[in-house]
């Protein structure tokens, strides 16, 4: 199968690599030109200059771009995907976006023969690296079986949650629980700190326990060092709560604790914090404490 992969950004650069690495003949297109002519030159590969160009002889089309703008732009008009998409093609939208846009998207492609799945990833920059990735997608069954080997090369999990817009769904459920958890482990290692405990001998004994997470795991020394340059930036995970909580308000869903953190994001973005990895939640609170 060809593939073609749009949006060469810090999670589609890897993930596009690893399709090539694999053997999967891969058509890239970047907005920015530059960064796909690295790209060929890194992995190989064909760079086109539009959408529609890197489709035109793709069985399988990636995109993995910013917000529904951004997936709007690429999928539609005279030089988007759609336009170049054969039929019987398949596009795997693993942008995180909005389930609605998924739902639209999915019916626009099917009116001319082509399927969309919507398939948003977890695991940061580093799992794209590594293709560690964990994939929620919704969409139609017979399309997924296809891509899923394709998919396997930069997953290591991958999973079909339902119809479209299903995948979109579980990647707010995602954000939802890391939310809740972050904000925990930097209240948690505040409170060790301003307790005049060793914080890292703190974490040694309560991550063997129910206190275990992955953010504990990953983020506790860099947290503690203060530095916040290794992982989703607080931009990413604003844009993405913002699709949370207007799904929420659209479905009835009570989410006290995400609006607060998403408010606590905010705060984190006012410090100059824009960039920072999820973990910087920690800065607001010793900022609070020095105020104090």
């Amino acid at each position: 199968m060809k593939a073609a992969f749009i949006g060469l950004g810090v999670m589609g650069y890897p993930m596009a690599g690893h399709l090539q690495k694999a053997g999967v003949e891969t058509t890239v297109y970047n907005r920015t030109l530059a960064k796909a002519e690295s790209w060929v030159q890194e992995f190989g590969g064909v760079l086109a200059e539009t959408p529609m160009a890197a489709a035109t002889s793709a069985d399988v089309i990636f995109v993995c771009v910013g917000n529904d703008d951004d997936l709007r732009s690429v999928m539609l008009g005279k030089t988007g995907v759609l336009a170049g998409s054969k039929a019987g093609a398949i596009v795997v939208d693993n942008t995180t976006a909005s389930a609605e846009v998924a739902r639209e998207l999915a019916v626009l492609a099917q009116a001319q023969g082509v399927e969309f799945l919507d398939a948003p990833v977890s695991g940061g920059q580093a799992g794209a690296e590594n293709g560690q990735l964990t994939v929620m997608v919704g969409g139609d069954g017979v399309a997924f079986d296809k891509v899923r080997p394709l998919i396997q090369h930069f997953a290591r999990s991958v999973k079909r949650l339902g119809p479209s817009g299903s995948g979109q769904l579980c990647k707010m459920v995602n954000q939802i629980c890391i939310a809740g958890v972050v904000q925990g482990l930097a209240e948690g290692l505040h409170f060790a700190e301003a307790a005049g405990l060793d914080a890292e001998a703190v974490i040694e004994v309560i991550s063997k326990g129910a206190a275990q997470s992955w953010q504990m795991e990953n983020r506790y020394k860099t947290m503690l060092a203060n530095e916040y340059e290794h992982g989703f930036a607080v931009d990413w995970m604003r844009k993405d709560l913002g699709i949370v909580l207007t799904e929420a308000r659209n479905n009835g869903a009570r989410l006290p604790v995400t609006a607060l953190v998403d408010q606590f994001y905010g705060d984190v973005q006012a410090m100059g914090g824009n960039r920072w990895d999820t973990s910087s939640l920690l800065t607001r609170l010793k900022a609070s404490t020095q105020k104090s």
